[in-house]
C-alpha cells in the first residue's frame, strides 16, 4: 500500500480521499462525519448498479429465452456469455492507465460504463431472440463486457475512496448494495414479467426499464461521487498498453484452443485408459485446465514484458515487493475454499439426499437466506469497526468453518428432527410467497447459520483485497486478488461432484470442514502481515 498517516481512531482522524492529505482532528466535527456518510451512501449506490446487470445476463435472459421458445441447448450455450467476468483482470490494467475526458480517472469510467450499460439495455429491448438470436447473443455478451468493467472500476473507486478504518464497514454496504441490485433484476423483474400472478410486462418492457435505471445511475454517478486523486506514476508513464494489452489476449485465446483442442482430448484418451466406465472424466477435465494454465501463464507474462503491458507489469511488481506476497495470494485463493467446497452442492443434497421439496429450499434459500446473507455482511462491517481486519477474518472464519457442519447435522439427524412450522404467503414487493409453505426448523437454522456467517467472511475477504490493492494500481490489483478469490468456488465443484458419491455425505461434510482449516492456519502464519495493513489508510 501506498504509505499514508496511519489513522488511530475510526472517528477521530482521517485521510480525505480527494486530496489524499491527512486530516488532524477536525475529522470529528461534523463536516467530517457527514463527508463518510456520504462515501458510504455511494458506495451503497454503487453497488446496487454494479449487482443489477448481473441476472440481466443470467437469470433473467434465460427467463426470456424460455418465454421466446428456445430450446435448453441454446439457452444453456448462451450462459457462455458471462465469461467477461472471469477474464475481467486481463482489461483492467487500461481502466488503470488510461483516463476518459471530463469526469475523471475513475468517475469517468464509472460513468462511462454506466451510459454504455444504459445504450445496450436499450438495444437489447429492440430485440427479438426468436428472429435475431445472433444480434441478442452479442449485445447480451457485449453487456456482461460492460458489466464486468464497470465492476472493475467500481471495486478500484472503492479501494481508492476509503480510508483504512472505514474499510469494513464500507465492503459491508458494498455487499448490501449489491445483493440489492440483484434482488431488482433477479426478483422483482420477475414479478413484473409474470403473467399470471405479476404485472403482466414482457421481457422487452423490463430491459427498457432497467436501461432507464442505468441512465439514472449514471447521473448520480457523474454528480455525487467525491473525486479521487490520480497516482504520480501515471504523469511519468511511457509508451502504449495498447499493444500489450492484445497481445496477452492473443495469447489466452490460444491457450484456450490448446487446452480445449489438443490436452483435453489427451487426457481424456489417458482417462478412458484408467477408468472405461468414464468416472475419470471430471478430473481428467480438471487436469486439462490446470495443465493449460501451467503453459499459458508464463507465456502471457513472457509477452506483457516483452511487448510493455507497462501497467499491469507495474501494478505486478509493486504486489510482488510487498513482503510474503506470494503467501497472501494463496490466503486468498484459500480463505473461503471450505465455504465453496460445502456450498457447491448444497442444493442437490437438500432436495435428493435429504429429500426436502424444492419449494421448502428454495423459500429458505431464496427467501430468507438472501436476507440472512445482508444481515451477515452488516454485522460484518460494522464488528469490523470493533475487531480490525485481522481479527476480523479469523474470527468469522472459524465461524464460516463450523457453519459446514450444519449441513453435516441435516445428513446425521435427517429432515423434521426439530419439528418445522408453516410460512404463511406474503407479498412484500422485494420478496414474495404465492402460497403457505411449510419450513423445516433444522434447514432454517442451518441455511441461516450459513448465510449470516458466508455474509461475514465476504466482508472480511472484500475488506482484505482493498487492503492488498495499492490505489495506484487499484483497478488491476483488485481485478487480479478478486480473480484468485474466485478460485475455490470456481474449481471445487469438479472436486465436489467425484467425491461426495464415493465418501458419502456425512464425511463430504466432514472434509469441507477440514478444507477451511489450511486458509486460517495460513492467517494465524501471515497475522503480523494483516495487523499492518490496519495501520494503512
Amino acid at each position: 500500500m501506498t504509505s499514508q498517516p496511519t489513522p488511530t481512531d475510526a472517528t477521530s482522524t482521517s485521510a480525505t480521499p480527494t486530496s489524499g492529505t491527512p486530516v488532524t482532528r477536525g475529522a470529528t466535527d461534523k463536516k467530517g462525519r457527514l463527508a463518510r456518510w456520504h462515501r458510504l451512501f455511494c458506495l451503497l449506490v454503487l453497488g446496487c448498479a454494479s449487482g443489477l446487470p448481473l441476472a440481466l445476463t443470467g437469470q433473467a435472459m434465460q427467463a426470456w429465452l424460455t418465454q421466446a421458445g428456445m430450446d435448453l441447448a441454446t439457452i444453456g450455450f448462451l450462459s457462455l456469455v458471462a465469461l467477461p467476468y472471469t477474464f475481467k483482470f486481463l482489461w483492467a490494467p487500461l481502466m488503470d492507465r488510461y483516463e476518459p475526458p471530463l469526469l475523471g480517472r475513475r468517475r469517468g469510467w464509472i460513468v462511462l460504463t454506466q451510459l454504455g450499460l444504459a445504450g445496450v439495455l436499450a438495444l437489447i429491448s429492440h430485440t427479438e431472440p426468436q428472429t435475431q438470436l445472433t444480434g441478442f447473443a452479442l449485445l447480451i455478451t457485449l453487456l456482461a463486457f460492460l458489466s464486468a468493467s464497470q465492476d472493475v472500476v467500481i471495486d478500484a473507486y472503492r479501494t481508492d475512496v476509503l480510508t483504512g478504518p472505514e474499510r469494513g464497514l464500507g465492503s459491508s454496504v458494498a455487499v448490501f448494495g449489491y445483493r440489492l441490485g440483484m434482488i431488482v433484476s433477479g426478483g422483482i423483474a420477475f414479478i413484473w414479467a409474470d403473467p399470471a400472478s405479476g404485472w403482466g410486462w414482457n421481457w422487452a418492457d423490463v430491459y427498457r426499464v432497467m436501461a432507464a435505471v442505468m441512465v439514472g445511475l449514471a447521473l448520480f454517478s457523474a454528480l455525487a461521487l467525491p473525486g479521487v486523486t490520480k497516482p504520480e506514476w501515471l504523469s511519468k508513464a511511457t509508451g502504449s498498453d495498447i499493444k500489450g494489452f492484445f497481445m496477452v489476449m492473443l495469447v489466452a485465446a490460444c491457450g484456450y484452443l490448446l487446452t480445449d483442442r489438443l490436452i483435453e482430448p489427451a487426457l481424456q484418451g489417458w482417462g478412458l485408459i484408467l477408468s472405461p466406465d468414464g468416472g475419470a472424466k471430471r478430473w481428467m477435465q480438471l487436469a486439462s485446465l490446470l495443465a493449460g494454465l501451467v503453459i499459458t501463464l508464463p507465456v502471457a507474462m513472457t509477452v506483457t514484458r516483452r511487448f510493455g503491458f507497462e501497467t499491469l507489469n507495474r501494478a505486478l511488481d509493486q504486489f510482488m515487493s510487498r513482503e510474503s506476497a506470494g503467501w497472501l495470494l494463496l490466503l486468498i485463493v484459500l480463505y473461503k475454499l471450505g465455504d465453496a467446497f460445502a456450498g457447491s452442492l448444497t442444493t442437490p443434497f437438500l432436495i435428493k439426499a435429504a429429500l426436502y421439496s424444492q419449494a421448502e429450499v428454495g423459500v429458505v434459500n431464496k427467501v430468507i437466506g438472501i436476507w440472512m446473507t445482508i444481515l451477515g455482511a452488516l454485522a460484518g462491517g460494522a464488528l469490523m469497526l470493533r475487531l480490525g481486519l485481522f481479527r476480523s477474518l479469523l474470527v468469522f472464519g472459524i465461524l464460516q468453518m463450523l457453519s459446514n457442519l450444519g449441513f453435516l447435522a441435516i445428513a446425521v439427524m435427517g429432515k423434521g428432527s426439530l419439528g418445522g412450522f408453516l410460512l404463511p404467503a406474503f407479498n412484500w414487493g422485494v420478496v414474495s410467497l404465492a402460497q403457505d409453505s411449510q419450513v423445516d426448523w433444522l434447514l432454517l437454522l442451518v441455511v441461516a447459520g450459513e448465510n449470516i456467517t458466508g455474509g461475514m467472511g465476504t466482508a472480511a475477504a472484500v475488506s482484505l483485497i482493498m487492503a492488498l490493492s495499492d490505489r495506484a494500481f487499484s483497478a488491476t490489483q483488485s481485478a487480479l486478488l478478486s480473480a484468485l478469490a474466485t478460485v475455490g468456488r470456481v474449481w471445487v465443484g469438479p472436486m465436489a461432484g467425484v467425491l461426495a458419491p464415493v465418501t458419502g455425505w456425512p464425511l463430504f461434510f466432514v472434509l469441507s470442514t477440514a478444507m477451511a482449516l489450511p486458509g486460517l492456519l495460513m492467517l494465524v502464519w501471515l497475522g503480523k502481515h494483516i495487523r499492518k495493513l490496519d495501520e494503512t489508510a
